[in-house]
């Protein structure tokens, strides 16, 4: 029997995602093995969004995360993570929330991103209103052209203000290069290094005009073995934990299992070679062009059309698949997969044995 398929299948509601327990905790281990000390890792949890695989990161010595919503912020509270950067500079009511956070779960230290003087006044208001304080990131635009200052005179200014305000702590920079995604690692490598320089700069900058050294929080999944080459950096990689067939194919260099895949059924026989799944847009990242899945136990099949509800597929002989077959599938894309899923059933030795609710796909837990 093939790793991924499951003897109690029919057990299982489709469209569903699966997570394979052990495959999820082996790329936990690849991963520490990747880098010199797990203290340098903050792991982003965007990917899993599940309170009990941040559980199973922590139990590995994982103290560090990263997240982008609230909802994140909060499951890692829920789970004790002892540390938790909200990679998000927080506007209007989303800075109460977080407040919010700070004050129901004093057991996670909680920072969040930075990247202009009104943003970061706001936020101190806040704070220093309710005699808190809060550790801030200055967020760094590396080429992402998304958020974040340049690296440059305007961002160390804006750094010192920062140390001016009651109720945030500067504390460090982060830098998020998600532009840089080469096949080739030599070109990447490159790219990298030359983004990450003038962040580099600014570090020395900074301590020059009599400030602490910042922490350095940088890179995503692509640029991790990169830098976690730099002793100085905080690496963040996310989708390593349930991998996809993006990255498999893109990040060769990068050998994590596949830990979590989409589970759906054949529902309609169309013609001898044209067969219907329950796997529409509402079960499947969407956002790439087609193939958005890879099924690893028909690779023939090759998707026609899609909807919100339907896959169709056209495959060599319909009579291969009969109606209710199983197909086990690698998304292109696990991150928006998962958050498609209100939970996700979790198998160990090809037997669904539990369910784990995906509760950060929610905009809001409780704050």
């Amino acid at each position: 029997m093939n790793w991924y398929q499951l003897i109690n299948a029919d057990q299982v509601d489709s469209p569903a995602v699966v997570l394979y327990k052990d495959r999820v905790t082996d790329n936990i281990n690849l991963l520490k093995e990747r880098i010199d000390n797990i203290q340098r890792l903050r792991i982003h949890v965007k990917t899993c969004k599940i309170t009990e695989v941040v559980q199973l990161m922590l139990k590995a010595g994982i103290q560090k995360f990263k997240c982008a919503t609230i909802a994140e912020a909060e499951m890692l509270g829920i789970a004790g993570a002892p540390d938790a950067l909200l990679a998000y500079q927080p506007v209007g009511p989303k800075i109460i929330r977080l407040l919010e956070l700070v004050q129901r779960y004093p057991q996670t230290r909680f920072s969040c991103l930075v990247d202009n003087r009104e943003g970061a006044a706001a936020i101190s208001a806040v704070f220093a209103e309710q005699r808190r304080q809060i550790n801030v990131f200055m967020d760094l635009n590396v080429g992402m052209n998304r958020t974040g200052i340049k690296p440059g005179p305007d961002a160390l200014a804006l750094y010192q203000y920062l140390a001016t305000l009651p109720g945030i702590v500067p504390v460090g920079l982060h830098a998020y290069d998600g532009h840089l995604h080469d096949t080739d690692m030599d070109i990447r490598k490159k790219r990298c290094d030359e983004a990450y320089a003038p962040v580099s700069a600014l570090q020395t900058a900074i301590v020059a005009a009599g400030l602490p050294a910042p922490v350095i929080v940088a890179g995503g999944s692509p640029t991790f073995p990169v830098h976690a080459q730099r002793k100085e950096v905080e690496c963040s990689p996310g989708t390593f934990i349930f991998w996809d067939w993006g990255y498999h194919n893109n990040l060769q260099e990068q050998t994590y299992n596949w830990a979590a895949l989409v589970v759906t059924r054949v529902i309609s026989i169309i013609d001898e070679q044209h067969i219907c799944l329950d796997l529409g847009h509402k079960s499947v990242a969407a956002e790439n062009p087609q193939p958005r899945v890879h099924f690893l136990n028909a690779p023939e099949a090759r998707p026609v059309s899609q909807s919100e509800e339907h896959l169709v597929l056209q495959v060599p002989d319909a009579t291969a698949y009969p109606l209710g077959t199983v197909f086990y599938g690698v998304p292109l894309h696990i991150c928006p997969t998962v958050a498609l899923y209100e939970k996700a059933y979790v198998a160990q030795e090809n037997i669904v044995n539990a369910n784990w609710r995906i509760v950060a796909r929610d905009r809001q837990i409780s704050l």
